[in-house]
């Protein structure tokens, strides 16, 4: 969070910043927190992440990486495993209940 920015303004901030794509609204799935939310950056910092997960409505925009920390950015369906998806990643969508145990 910026100073005195909300968790849905950050979440509107960060999915321009990240993916130059714009929301008509948000919609708040969960929080997550705790030893499982560790994360050490290819460049060797760690952290214990608090994630606030939202789910982005009416989204506009092509996607595009908008900044140095992406390779490659797009769309993909939840409704079968992803090849090559981050672990943090993976963690973060079972947590929020998108996908479930025998993700095929």
């Amino acid at each position: 969070l910026e100073l005195g920015e909300s968790l849905e303004e950050a979440a509107a901030r960060e999915l321009y910043e990240e993916a130059g794509l714009r929301a008509g609204s948000f919609r708040f799935i969960t929080l997550l927190s705790g030893k499982d939310m560790y994360y050490k950056y290819p460049h060797g910092d760690e952290i214990y992440n608090v994630m606030a997960v939202y789910e982005a409505l009416d989204v506009t925009g092509t996607p595009s990486i908008q900044d140095d920390e992406g390779l490659e950015l797009r769309y993909f369906s939840i409704d079968r495993r992803i090849d090559g998806i981050n672990p943090y990643a993976e963690m973060t969508l079972r947590k929020a209940g998108y996908i479930k145990s025998g993700w095929a």
